[in-house]
């Protein structure tokens, strides 16, 4: 069999009954009955032994007419579904079909022998009954049994097979797929529940006898058929789980959100059909009698049709386990489909080549290729319409991109790039009717107001290098902080900027000053507590145990006061202020700017003044995948958040929404920072990286504020302007989510395997070359390109040269004279010279301000700024003394 053979087949297009619904109708209903077909057998030769044991005419008068209904049901009624299941299978899934004849033709020929036995003994049966001698009578009876229960012998072996077929992926023998793992735990099930279930139907004939005498007997003794089986049942459920492979038992128990409504129906059933039947045995009404009865045959179907579903989903994504997958592509043939394309090797498409005229239509016939098998459109079984009404194109791209890969219940995408996005576009503007839903990142000329919000001049504070006796150089620990303002449901991050400061006292031999310095701070613009973001306060207390007023952060910071002295750094620091990216009035204002004085602690005096900016956004790309009806580009709607939570705990099976929803909202770090979650760093990029394939820079600026589209800018310093983009440094998101889940790896989380199962490295050929990595430790260091601060030889980190430790980093680095890296070439992400959208210089007020141009302090020999005379050797770092390359 190959791809070409597999795809010979036309899709059989059902639409609103497509999904399944057909099979799960048809089959659900024949299964019922076939099961009662064998246990049904047993009963009427055991109750016709009853009625001659008993010499009681009214008990085989009661078997004739049982077997009446018996016959109708399973011989007319079971025969037709039978034929229906045959009819649609082999016209939804023609190739798995065929499989299956192929493998079992002989088991399927040996059933229908079984089959006709059990045609003609029970006809001749029923047609002799008081005609024929008993002894003659209960032998046909007891070959109609022997034939059915050998009929569900063989049908539950290819049943089994498919979800269980062990040696035969390797040896496809026949009788290693037969006596499958599953073959004896399932069989001892389903013979416990054929038992079962001719006790409940023996409850519909028997609440008819009008002798009561009579009737209350026969119920009693249809209840002991029901429940003596059902002991067994448990029994044999317990087996059949545990004699599952640990792929398959995981499926059901812990991987597929879908199962979970059925796996516990079939619990809450379990007990309900006990207590039911345990209400038959005691007097009442015939009429209540007959509604429970009835009730019973009900509560049956859906016991039946929750083992099935439960069973039917464990071999997911695949029809048979390992080898077809659900769309009845072969697990074999999916490279070479990849490689030349899904239309190209079904023989029925009619575009075998997409171009942007028939993109759409060529998005149809995927969808009929690879999606049809399991989703309807409007229909009652698995509508694709709610399930992707949320995602733009490049969402349902996305997903497409992660599908099968973390939630292994359905199949990788196959196909080329380009038929991924056809399918993409057909989901999301086609059968959602949505028009062009192609946007990622929200209406630009709502990007544009709010950029004109703040985009002004921004005014340098003032120095006179002939009187000022000090530099005071301020600066943020990070060149955008992004955190969450959706606390009401979860917190990703806190409000809790960073800011450092340096007070220099200018001279040939300058000197940092931190003793007898008072060093305050001022957020100018940019903090507010509306009630939109009263929640984080709420969130914050409930962390601390204390209550924090607005204003304050976690760390006891305010957006004003005093910074604390670091003698070993000779800095002030200000952590943890709890800015936001909100003005007084409500706009957003990304780049608030803080003032920062130095004093002398004892006069009073001051010293040295400046301005930075401190760079806070909300902006987060949630609404790109989980939108809902989020407009605005920056911060995460009620809807976005909600809609966080909820795949988070259909995949994880986690019950966060409905906590926050009590008032109880969590921090993402409460679980992800522990030894047995992932930490979040490594969660977030690792299951991201999953969706975002193969998209370099662009996976970067789909969740970072960094896109063109984007209020706010992530990356805006020198190498920025020089065309350099997030990759460059930290690598291409597949690497730099792999060298996070090989320390989580390391460090026994076994969870980073799901992770890691599907990515594919890009700087390295294997995933082993790549070295574990600690997020905001070990951070691409400047020096992998600036070898020993010269002109760079490459634009390209190494993926494996990172920092050390936090004394490395860049945030935190001094040079050879003690002063740090960040005080003279600003903030990271926001390198000196820094164009910012938002205003002229706002951030390079620092060097703006001291040598009245954006280059880094001192550039191009400046050395007079903090040393007053023009220096010859190089006292910071090799190269400081060379002019400054990259001019605006």
């Amino acid at each position: 069999m190959n791809s070409s053979w597999l795809l010979h087949y036309p899709v059989w297009e059902l639409d609103v009954f497509g999904g399944g619904f057909l099979i799960a109708l048809i089959a659900t209903l024949h299964v019922y009955v076939a099961h009662f077909a064998v246990g049904g057998g047993l009963f009427l030769v055991l109750t016709e032994m009853k009625g001659w044991r008993e010499n009681s005419q009214p008990v085989l008068d009661y078997t004739q007419k049982h077997c009446r209904f018996f016959m109708l049901l399973t011989m007319v009624f079971g025969s037709v579904t039978g034929v229906g299941i045959w009819f649609v299978i082999s016209l939804l899934s023609p190739s798995s079909t065929s499989i299956l004849i192929h493998t079992f033709v002989f088991a399927w020929a040996t059933e229908w022998v079984f089959f006709v036995g059990e045609i003609i003994t029970l006809f001749v049966y029923y047609y002799t009954f008081g005609k024929m001698q008993k002894k003659q009578h209960l032998t046909v009876g007891w070959l109609y049994f022997v034939f059915a229960w050998l009929s569900l012998f063989v049908v539950n072996g290819i049943v089994a097979f498919m979800l269980t077929p062990g040696e035969w992926l390797e040896t496809q023998n026949f009788w290693d797929g037969f006596f499958n793992p599953t073959f004896l735990s399932s069989l001892f099930f389903r013979t416990c529940m054929a038992f079962m279930l001719a006790g409940l139907f023996g409850f519909l004939t028997s609440v008819r006898i009008k002798e009561d005498e009579l009737r209350e007997s026969m119920i009693k003794y249809c209840l002991r058929w029901l429940l003596i089986p059902f002991f067994f049942l448990m029994e044999a459920a317990y087996l059949y789980a545990i004699s599952l492979p640990e792929p398959q038992r995981a499926m059901i128990f812990s991987r597929s959100p879908e199962i979970l409504p059925f796996l516990k129906a079939f619990l809450w059933i379990s007990p309900l059909i006990f207590l039911v039947s345990i209400l038959m045995a005691f007097r009442a009404p015939v009429k209540v009698k007959k509604v429970l009865a009835y009730i019973l045959v009900v509560i049956g179907l859906l016991y039946m049709g929750s083992f099935e579903w439960i069973r039917e989903a464990g071999r997911r994504p695949y029809l048979i386990y390992g080898y077809a997958y659900s769309n009845s592509a072969l697990a074999k043939d999916l490279k070479t489909i990849e490689k030349q394309g899904l239309l190209k090797s079904a023989r029925w498409a009619k575009n075998r080549e997409i171009s942007e005229s028939n993109q759409k239509e060529a998005g149809k016939e995927i969808f009929n290729l690879l999606c049809a098998s399991c989703h309807s459109v409007g229909g009652p079984v698995n509508d694709i319409l709610p399930l992707t009404k949320k995602f733009t194109v490049f969402a349902m791209d996305s997903l497409l991109d992660g599908m099968g890969k973390i939630n292994d219940y359905m199949p990788l995408f196959i196909g080329t790039v380009e038929e991924q996005e056809a399918l993409a576009v057909y989901i999301s503007e086609v059968l959602q009717g949505a028009g062009d839903r192609s946007q990622v990142a929200g209406d630009k000329s709502q990007v544009a107001g709010y950029r004109s919000q703040v985009a002004v001049p921004v005014d340098i504070p003032p120095f006179d290098p002939e009187t000022d006796k000090y530099v005071l150089l301020a600066w943020s620990g990070k060149g955008l902080y992004c955190f969450s303002d959706c606390d009401a449901y979860f917190s990703l991050k806190a409000p809790g900027s960073d800011i450092y400061a340096t007070l220099i006292r200018r001279g040939e031999t300058p000197e940092r000053v931190t003793e007898n310095i008072k060093m305050s701070y001022q957020v100018e613009q940019g903090f507010e507590s509306s009630s939109k973001h009263s929640s984080f306060w709420q969130y914050a207390a409930s962390l601390t145990g204390k209550n924090i007023p607005p204003d304050t952060g976690i760390s006891g910071k305010k957006t004003g006061g005093q910074m604390n002295a670091d003698a070993d750094r000779q800095v002030f620091t200000a952590k943890g202020v709890p800015i936001m990216p909100y003005k007084d009035d409500g706009s957003f204002n990304p780049y608030p700017l803080v003032s920062i004085e130095a004093r002398d602690s004892e006069s009073g005096e001051l010293l040295a003044s400046t301005r930075t900016v401190v760079p806070v956004s909300t902006e987060i790309g949630c609404k790109n995948c989980h939108r809902g009806n989020q407009t605005e580009p920056i911060g995460i709607s009620d809807e976005t958040a909600q809609d966080i939570l909820k795949v988070h705990d259909r995949m994880n099976r986690t019950d966060l929404l409905k906590t926050a929803q009590k008032g109880n909202p969590k921090s993402c770090a409460e679980c992800h920072s522990g030894l047995k979650q992932l930490n979040l760093s490594a969660a977030i990029h690792g299951f991201h990286a999953n969706y975002l394939t193969e998209r370099n820079a662009d996976a970067c600026i789909a969740c970072h504020p960094a896109g063109e589209g984007s209020p706010t800018q992530f990356f805006r310093g020198i190498h920025y302007e020089i065309g350099f983009d997030c990759s460059n440094c930290h690598g291409i998101l597949e690497d730099h989510a792999i060298s996070l889940l090989l320390a989580e790896k390391q460090a026994g989380k076994t969870s980073a395997d799901r992770l890691l199962k599907h990515l594919k490295p890009k700087a390295k050929s294997t995933i082993a070359e790549i070295s574990p990595r600690m997020p905001y430790i070990h951070e691409p260091d400047c020096l992998n390109c600036h070898v020993n601060f010269q002109s760079p030889e490459t634009d390209t980190s190494e993926i494996n040269l990172r920092t050390k430790d936090e004394n490395h980093l860049y945030s935190l680095r001094s040079d050879d004279a003690g002063m740090m890296c960040a005080a003279c070439h600003g903030a990271p992400h926001a390198l000196y010279p820094a164009k910012n959208i938002f205003g002229d210089d706002r951030d390079n007020i620092a060097p703006m301000q001291y040598q009245q141009n954006p280059y880094p302090i001192a550039a191009n020999r400046n050395c007079k700024v903090c040393h007053t005379v023009d220096m010859e050797e190089e006292v910071h770092h090799p190269n400081s003394l060379n002019m400054f390359r990259n001019v605006r």
